[in-house]
């Protein structure tokens, strides 16, 4: 596609859900005549009618209004698969969004990723669970990302915020909307402090409870795994632990008293093998893990201590000056799921840490 237009054109074709338009993006077809030969009539004839008569076709008018709303604010960013900021990791899941409205800093895609969801409901204990691994997180230079509903998540994002650390906010209605008004402080820090808010639905679109479990497959999916904090047996964050197994993230669950009925969903996601934590190195330990055979070089030992990996694709690029990921990319020539998962491998082995600007060699 070789303009935003004709990826927004795409996003509002009639009868093409996101599963459908993902499986027809994967095949890679030419621009128009591939496009128009694989659609289905009724999204075929849109497509064409816009093409040779745009002043004539209904998406004209879509895609200037989401131009136009792009344009108005400096922050305000438009999202689709090929764009610069895209985070590819979303395209691992089989129904990508087609298109993501942002509002925020695109920088908070830089930083590794890990979901925090739980209970609407929660205890004082749960409410310092989530400040506590969401600060420590941030502090290690991970991305807090959650869906910015009451109770843990909206703390989870204050206590990244609180930490001059990343997050990232999903939202279950359009981008412009404030739900749960509550939020309307945590909406305007997340916009003013480093943080991103992302959503798959047009602005002025209001909350609707059947947006929410699609929204979770969106908050997994931008992360390298999920700590469950306080859920009830029967809780949407158990339909976010589920869907980040499908999509192979690690499962994070923090142990409760038998007695408090928001402990009994993360005491059953132990017993379904979820990884149990108790402090922040057991997470870290555990997504050290993500490390493969094919992207993780050999490493040396000497008896004055460890020896930096030689070769490595990324640590041979770095130096003492921040290095941003969008230019570590270039340089590499390796896409952003892996270098974004080189890069927190070689965080928590020692070797970089980030900085204002960018990566750095330690």
């Amino acid at each position: 596609m070789p303009t935003p237009e004709c990826a927004l054109a795409l996003a509002h074709l009639p009868g093409m859900g996101p599963r459908r338009l993902a499986e027809l993006q994967r095949q890679a077809p030419d621009w128009p005549q591939g496009w128009l030969a694989m659609l289905p009539a009724p999204a075929r004839d849109a497509l064409r009618l816009w093409l040779d008569h745009p002043a004539r076709s209904p998406l004209s008018v879509l895609v200037e209004r989401a131009l136009a709303w792009q344009a108005a604010a400096a922050d305000q960013h438009l999202l689709y698969p090929g764009h610069a900021a895209w985070p590819t990791l979303l395209d691992e899941l089989p129904d990508p969004p087609p298109l993501l409205w942002a509002i925020g800093d695109l920088d908070a895609f830089e930083a590794p990723g890990l979901a925090i969801v739980g209970t609407r409901r929660p205890t004082r204990e749960g409410l310092g669970n989530a400040a506590r691994f969401a600060g420590e997180l941030a502090t290690a230079g991970l991305c807090v990302t959650s869906g910015m509903a009451l109770g843990i998540d909206g703390r989870a994002h204050q206590a990244a915020l609180d930490a001059r650390g990343r997050s990232i906010g999903v939202l279950g209605c359009g981008i412009d909307v404030t739900y749960p008004a509550h939020h309307a402080e945590l909406y305007r820090r997340m916009r003013v402090e480093g943080g991103l808010l992302l959503s798959e639905h047009a602005p002025g679109t209001r909350a609707n409870p059947a947006f929410f479990p699609r929204r979770n497959r969106l908050i997994t999916g931008l992360s390298l795994g999920v700590l469950v904090i306080e859920a009830a047996e029967k809780s949407g964050s158990l339909i976010s632990a589920r869907l980040a197994a499908e999509q192979n993230r690690e499962v994070f669950a923090l142990p409760g008293s038998l007695n408090n009925p928001q402990a009994q969903g993360c005491l059953a996601l132990l017993k379904q093998g979820a990884t149990l934590v108790s402090e922040l190195a057991d997470i870290l330990l555990e997504l050290g893990h993500w490390a493969t055979a094919d992207t993780a070089p050999e490493t040396a030992t000497n008896p004055s201590g460890p020896t930096a990996p030689s070769g490595d694709p990324l640590l041979d690029l770095l130096s003492g000056s921040p290095t941003p990921l969008d230019l570590l990319i270039e340089l590499s020539g390796r896409d952003f799921g892996f270098c974004q998962q080189r890069l927190l491998e070689l965080e928590l082995e020692g070797w970089v840490s980030q900085a204002p600007g960018g990566w750095v060699r330690r």
